[in-house]
Formats: C-alpha cells, sequence, structure tokens
C-alpha cells in the first residue's frame, strides 16, 4: 500500500534521480519534495511514448492537459476526476480562452506562441497555476482529520529573476496549508516584476530581496534542499523548475501549438515535422519540448536561443560545459529600468535579464538521457545504464562546482545532443533591432527575451529552408520588460507604450504598499527568516 492506495504505476508514473540515490518514487514524493536527496532532480524511469497522440488533435487545453498528465500520473495516486478539477481551475484563471493562442508573425512560415496570458503575464504561469492546485490538493488530502500543529504545512521556497516569483506568488496566494516564499536579487529585477511580488497582501506569501544575484539566491535555496535539518523542520516544497510537475505542465503547449498550426495553416498537415524554437535560460522550458518529442510529436528541431549568457550555446558548439564568468565593463549592460546592474557572480548584464545565468540547472535531465543513451551502447540491461547514467551525471555536476566546467563529453554524446536540438546565441543589439523590425513590419511588439527567440528563428528559418514551418515561443509579455521595448521604439513615432502595451492591471502597481524584507546572501539567515515566519503563521 502506499498514500492509501495499491501501487499500480507504470515506469512513466514511478521516478528516479538524476544522481541515482533515488528510485521507485512516486508522483505525489516527487511534487512535494522537489529536489532529491542527493542533490539530483527527478525524471520519470521512463518516457511514454503517446501512441493515440493524433487522436487529441480537437481536445480543448484543458483536455490535452489531462491525457498528457495522467501518462505521468497514476490514478490511482490522483483520480482522473480529481486531476480534471485541479487542470479547470488552474486554466480558468487565464484571459485567452485558448490559454496560449498561436499567432502568425508575417507571410513567412513563423509563428509565435504567447504564454503570457495567465495572471502573472508570463509562461510561468502555465505550470505555477497547476502547480499551486496540486499543492493544496495533496495537502488537503495529507490533512483529513488533522488540526492545529498536527497538519502537514508545506514551506514553498522558490528563487527568482523576475517571473517564477510573481507567477509562484499568483499560484500559491492563499492556500491553505501552504506558505510561499520568494527571493529575488535586490534591485535586479524590473519594477513591475518586483511590484507584481510585493504588492501581495496574503498572510501566507513573503518576499525576501537578497544583497546579491539571482545565482547567490538559487544557490540559498539549492542550500536549504539540501540541509536536512530545514528540510525536517519545514517541510520544504519547490516551485522552480527542479520540480518535476513545472516540466510536465509545459509539455501540453508543444502539443497544443502543433494542433493550432494545423488548424490555422493548410499546407500543413498532421504528422508534418515542425521546429520549435525556445529563449531559454534554466533550459526547463525546451526541456518540456524534447519530452514532447520523446512522446511523439513530429519535431524537425528544437533550437535553443540564448543571450550573451551562452553556456547552452557553447555546449552545442564544443562539447564543453563551462561558466564562463564576466568581469567590469564585459559584464555591464541591460537596463536598470528593467531590473540589471552589473552582477558580482560573473554573469552577463543583457536586455533579457530573466534569462541571465552562469549554469542552467535543468540541463541535468537532459544530460542523464544523454549518459542513460550512452551507456545503453553497451548492451547490459536497464538497471546497469540508469546506474551508469546516475554516475556519470554525478560526476559531470562535481566537475561543474569543483572546476567551473566539464567536458569535451564523448562525441558519441554532443552527436545525440545535436539529433535533437541546435543552438544560437544572441546580442542585446540583435534583441533590439528585430523588436524595431516587428513592430515596423507587422506592428508586433516583442518583449526581449521573445525577440531573443524570434532572432534565433529567423537565422534557423534560412538554414532549414521556407518550407520548414517555425513556432518561437514569447514567454512574458512586453510591458513585464518596459525599458527594454522603449529603448528599442523610441524613434517609432507612432508607437505609444500606454496605449499598445501597458495593461490595466499594471497602472498604478507601483503606488501600492509593498511587503518585502532585505536579507543578506546567507542561507542561515534565510533560513532562521523563514522558520520564525512559518511558526507564526501555524500558530496564528
Amino acid at each position: 500500500m502506499e498514500n492509501g492506495t495499491t501501487k499500480t504505476r507504470t515506469e512513466s508514473q514511478t521516478y528516479l534521480s538524476t544522481r541515482g540515490g533515488d528510485y521507485d518514487l512516486s508522483f505525489e514524493d516527487v511534487v512535494l519534495k522537489g529536489l532529491a536527496a542527493d542533490g539530483g532532480l527527478f525524471l520519470p524511469h521512463e518516457v511514454p511514448v503517446a501512441t493515440d497522440w493524433l487522436s487529441w488533435k480537437d481536445l480543448s487545453y484543458p483536455e490535452l492537459a489531462l491525457r498528457i498528465f495522467s501518462l505521468y500520473i497514476s490514478a490511482d495516486e490522483i483520480p482522473t476526476e480529481d486531476l480534471r478539477g485541479i487542470i479547470e481551475r488552474s486554466y480558468s484563471t487565464f484571459r485567452a480562452e485558448e490559454v496560449v493562442p498561436l499567432v502568425h508573425l508575417q507571410d513567412s512560415n513563423l509563428y509565435l506562441l504567447e504564454l503570457f496570458h495567465g495572471p502573472s503575464y508570463s509562461f510561468k504561469d502555465c505550470a505555477l497555476q497547476f502547480l499551486g492546485n496540486l499543492f493544496e490538493y495533496l495537502l488537503a488530502r495529507k490533512n483529513v482529520g488533522k488540526e492545529g500543529k498536527d497538519r502537514h504545512h508545506l514551506t514553498v521556497v522558490g528563487a527568482t529573476s523576475g517571473d517564477t516569483g510573481s507567477a509562484a506568488i499568483h499560484g500559491l496566494r492563499g492556500k491553505k496549508d501552504v506558505s510561499v516564499t520568494i527571493l529575488h536579487p535586490k534591485g535586479r529585477v524590473s519594477p513591475i516584476q518586483e511590484a507584481q511580488m510585493t504588492t501581495c497582501t496574503d498572510a501566507n506569501v513573503y518576499n525576501l530581496a537578497v544583497n546579491g544575484t539571482f545565482d547567490d539566491c538559487q544557490d540559498i535555496v539549492k542550500a536549504l534542499f539540501n540541509d536536512p535539518e530545514t528540510n525536517e523542520a519545514l517541510h520544504l516544497g519547490a516551485v522552480n523548475s527542479i520540480n518535476f510537475s513545472r516540466i510536465l505542465a509545459q509539455i501540453v503547449y508543444y502539443f497544443y501549438s502543433y494542433f493550432s498550426l494545423a488548424r490555422k495553416n493548410d499546407t500543413f498537415k498532421l504528422g508534418d515535422k515542425v521546429r520549435y524554437v525556445v529563449p531559454t535560460g534554466n533550459f526547463g522550458d525546451i526541456l518540456a519540448g524534447y519530452f514532447a518529442t520523446r512522446m511523439g510529436l513530429p519535431v524537425e528541431k528544437l533550437v535553443i536561443a540564448t543571450n550573451e549568457n551562452d553556456i547552452l550555446d557553447r555546449f552545442w558548439k564544443t562539447g564543453r560545459y563551462e561558466k564562463k564568468p564576466a568581469a567590469g565593463p564585459e559584464a555591464e549592460g541591460g537596463l536598470e529600468v528593467d531590473g540589471v546592474k552589473a552582477h558580482e557572480g560573473g554573469v552577463r548584464e543583457t536586455l533579457s535579464p530573466a534569462m541571465d545565468i552562469l549554469v542552467s540547472s535543468n540541463f541535468e535531465r537532459l544530460l542523464w538521457f544523454l549518459a542513460y543513451e550512452f551507456a545503453a551502447t553497451v548492451g547490459m540491461d536497464d538497471e546497469f545504464n540508469r546506474k551508469q547514467a546516475g554516475q556519470e551525471v554525478e560526476a559531470w555536476l562535481k566537475d561543474l562546482k569543483n572546476k567551473g566546467g566539464f567536458g569535451p563529453v564523448y562525441m558519441d554524446v554532443l552527436n545525440s545532443a545535436r539529433k535533437t536540438f541546435e543552438s544560437e546565441r544572441v546580442s542585446d543589439s540583435q534583441t533590439i533591432e528585430t523588436i524595431k523590425s516587428f513592430y515596423s513590419k507587422v506592428g508586433y511588439v516583442l518583449d526581449p527575451h521573445s525577440a531573443v527567440g524570434v532572432t534565433a528563428a529567423l537565422r534557423s528559418l534560412d538554414r532549414s529552408g521556407p518550407e520548414v514551418l517555425h513556432i518561437s515561443l514569447s514567454t512574458a509579455h512586453p510591458a513585464k520588460f518596459a525599458g527594454a521595448v522603449e529603448l528599442a521604439l523610441k524613434d517609432e513615432e507612432k508607437f505609444s507604450f500606454e496605449a499598445e502595451v501597458l495593461p490595466e492591471e499594471f497602472v498604478g502597481l507601483d503606488k501600492l504598499p509593498k511587503r518585502v524584507a532585505d536579507i543578506g546572501n546567507d542561507w542561515r539567515a534565510v533560513r532562521e527568516f523563514v522558520k520564525a515566519q512559518v511558526q507564526k503563521e501555524i500558530e496564528g
């Protein structure tokens, strides 16, 4: 018996750690733990192949989500009708009927998938609205008949460079038996993003402005998860893309956009291949595309679009995964109004700050798949392959931590990565040029992250030829990065930010009272703050 039910999970509904320390975990374990005890990330034992995916073509977004989630979540864990209810609550908050509308950008074969129609105007709502309702459901079930201190209280701690924080807060505010503490680098998120987080007045929401970088915030969160005492005291939960449910929820919009494309383009037939272009920092969004591909979606290539923080692009070019800290003038750039100031940590400052990272934490999951496939060439059994993959990933990540990088990886491993992915690096000047160009040509306003993706898509179109359709992912509403948008379009006479871009919900947001505490770059100080707040909440 497990969670009160008989264990009848498939291999795709059973989870392991990328570093080999955990196997045979349930979906509930994975969602509530977030990070494995050995520091690894969770993956299903195998990716399910959706043999009937063509029959999904006319499903609504929530119906499609139910089909996909059911492959990864046993009905013995979450009964189908309960899962349907969680999904319907999650996507009822979106402003667009389609949830993720597909827009034809120009006469060429380029489409834009708008992922910013949720409450926080970011693609992260697609996952975090679901995760908030999922947490609430699992905790309500754990706490049946329990009172006061006997109740299971989940303490969610997350780091944000801007969008994860506001999306997590919108997903978790007011939820019973959940506290959410979001760490952001002080002065290094855009004013809109900061206001979206810090003006939330729900009693279970806490904001910490850390004197450091986004990577410092992420390191603090990882230190908390890796400390057994903290985990024991607080029952930590993760909302960053280390939580597998984030990846799971994002798989849906790859399938949905593929079906939307078939409806919108008369020349495109179901079964034809498409290219997806994804602006990415932490690698979570494009990893969901990799899952969709392995499940059977006909994807010709997944194109990684990085900004000047190009660790991923360099890996695909060289096979070496290496931090490359920048210092002094080389690191400086971006716009203070969009939350960017020079990093001490060696991250380059750019006009697309949500992608300003030194290391892509989700890349570890792809590394596990690459190591597993390489191990499988020896011809041993599955147990051996998994064990080898875990050991290889652990060795690579150890080198990354101690030496600042690893590789070059075996050529077979790199070639395996290149079969599915291509990569592009986009500079700030190219980002600005793309925002200008698309406003001038078709009157569409791109945010800087989406412009990184569209720039990469245009290069991919040149390579692949006009017959290959491209879907580029738009990850944030342009109003969230007003500085970059206004910089790009300041010479356009007909352009008005207030009239064309600014949503009503953002007007006056910066004038509302804020709830935020400043804190030093010290994980123990954060731990004590969180403990004190949670204690008050439980007792109050």
